[in-house]
């Protein structure tokens, strides 16, 4: 059976899930324990390699989605999976980043452990799922699920706070993809279908102009608090400070990702009139999020709470470039999405390390690192940078390329955005000097051990694929290519002519 034809997607997808059923049957014992964080890691790095396979076997000359599988299943509904050059870049960052947050949670997590791992192996389930569904109906059920795991895996293994956050986290996302929804059964009652691909090709005519405004709205409700945009971003500052390390990885990496997505799938092919239309609005709430966010996170005394605001601000850019409509703009957009999952991750595993050191995040309790933990600060560089946006970095690829786009749509959305890049040069840089450098006085740091061998293993990957990527980003851009290429096309050709129907 070759790859073309098999299900490899649901392979990939239900793996995780497979791992979390055997992990059940474990007995709550140490050696329990221990067998579910082994059976845990080899589960996810088998899932990553299962992966690699669609990676190698895609063909990047065509926009179609490949290695599609299509069931009868409830109804209308359908167990429709499927993946093009935007949706199987993000599965593989999925599948790269979970055997790093097992790794990362090895020795931090004590109590439940059990619980956790299934926890993580049910989230990367549902995650995949997410990028994979090419039916309504299935993308939702994924969707909403992982709100579930994830907040479990703060309510349950978080900080102080963590009951409070875990619930504004689930209460804030849950109540705009009720909203979503709504949307999805007019849609389906409309448009006869729950085929995304379908929905794609004929969304922009079966939709009046007044549905679409009415559908786009309801859809951004639910990605904007997803990404989080401002002024809907409130929980996020308090679920990565209350989440664990592995849990903030993935908060950041991948779940805020999924918004960004959903623009891409949904807003973009299916509402282009109401894009169109609404994309001013989208360019004042990016540029809002990238000035103020950055400046709140000048503010913070938390490791993880500037890094959080900080990942606000790098959304601002995404939700920027997709909505200039043009393929540079998102190119950008999909690759900074991409590449904050890395260097996002990367800083919170930097924040975790520390963290298991001295239990406290707080930046006045550091300073001089750098004379106890040479590696650790050569590797928490490369990440600062990188955050930054300095050329030789992935940071910088994504951000030049939305900012060129902008700037060809609307000076001014560019010329607020880019204040943003020297913003960003400020809290980084304002975070790593206290934090690394200065006199190593404070007597609690003076026996702190560098980075061990599982942590360099972790951060390994990250630091190459971080410069691979900011010297090489043809890796990424090649893939995307000819989906963006088309879905361009498809939103030119959509508004065109729509726009000859309502001059008739």
């Amino acid at each position: 059976m070759t790859v073309e034809n098999s299900p490899i997607l649901s392979i990939v997808t239900f793996l995780p899930l497979l791992g979390a059923l055997f992990i059940i049957f474990l007995p709550a014992t140490p050696g329990g324990d221990r067998n579910a964080r082994h059976t845990a890691l080899y589960t996810t790095l088998f899932t990553f390699a299962i992966s690699l396979l669609i990676w190698v076997n895609f063909d990047t000359r065509t926009a179609d989605f490949q290695f599609v599988e299509d069931i009868a299943w409830i109804g209308p509904f359908r167990y429709k999976m499927g993946v093009d050059g935007i949706s199987m870049l993000f599965v593989i960052l999925t599948t790269f980043l979970m055997p790093l947050c097992i790794l990362a949670s090895w020795e931090s997590i004590n109590n439940r452990v059990k619980e956790y791992m299934i926890a993580f192996l049910v989230l990367e389930t549902l995650m995949i799922g997410v990028f994979c569904a090419l039916d309504l109906m299935l993308f939702y059920l994924f969707f909403e699920a992982g709100l579930i795991p994830m907040f479990l895996i703060i309510g349950v293994w978080g900080g102080k706070r963590r009951v409070y956050a875990s619930f504004k986290f689930f209460l804030y996302t849950l109540l705009g993809s009720v909203l979503m929804l709504l949307a999805i059964f007019a849609m389906v009652s409309t448009a006869g279908t729950t085929d995304i691909p379908t929905l794609i090709q004929v969304g922009a005519t079966r939709f009046s102009a007044d549905m679409q405004w009415w559908l786009w709205l309801a859809f951004f409700a639910s990605f904007a608090v997803k990404m989080p945009m401002w002024p809907v971003h409130t929980w996020l500052p308090d679920a990565h400070v209350e989440a664990p390390t592995a849990g903030s990885v993935i908060l950041a990496a991948i779940l805020l990702k999924m918004g960004g997505y959903g623009f891409l799938r949904f807003s973009l092919p299916m509402f282009p009139l109401a894009s169109m239309e609404l994309a001013p609005v989208i360019f004042t709430l990016s540029v809002v999020a990238i000035v103020y966010t950055s400046l709140v996170a000048l503010a913070q005394e938390d490791i993880k709470k500037l890094i959080a605001y900080s990942s606000v601000a790098h959304m601002g850019f995404v939700t920027m470039g997709i909505f200039t409509f043009q393929q540079q703009g998102i190119d950008g957009a999909i690759f900074q999405m991409l590449s904050h999952g890395i260097v996002s991750a990367a800083l919170f595993l930097c924040v975790g390390i520390i963290y298991d050191r001295m239990h406290t995040r707080e930046i006045a309790a550091y300073g001089g690192l750098a004379d106890r933990m040479p590696i650790y600060a050569a590797v928490f560089m490369v990440f600062t940078m990188a955050n930054v946006g300095l050329p030789g970095t992935s940071g910088f690829v994504g951000e030049f390329l939305t900012l060129i786009s902008a700037f060809k749509v609307n000076t001014w959305v560019a010329f607020f955005a880019t204040s943003g890049v020297i913003l960003s040069a400020a809290y980084a840089l304002y975070l790593y000097r206290r934090v690394v450098f200065g006199a190593l006085e404070k007597a609690s740091l003076k026996a702190i051990p560098d980075m061990n061998a599982r942590e360099i293993t972790i951060m390994a990957p990250l630091v190459i694929l971080t410069i691979l990527l900011g010297f090489y980003p043809a890796l990424l851009l090649d893939v995307m290519a000819v989906s963006v290429k088309q879905l361009v096309m498809n939103f030119e050709a959509a508004v065109a002519q729509s726009t000859a129907a309502v001059a008739q």
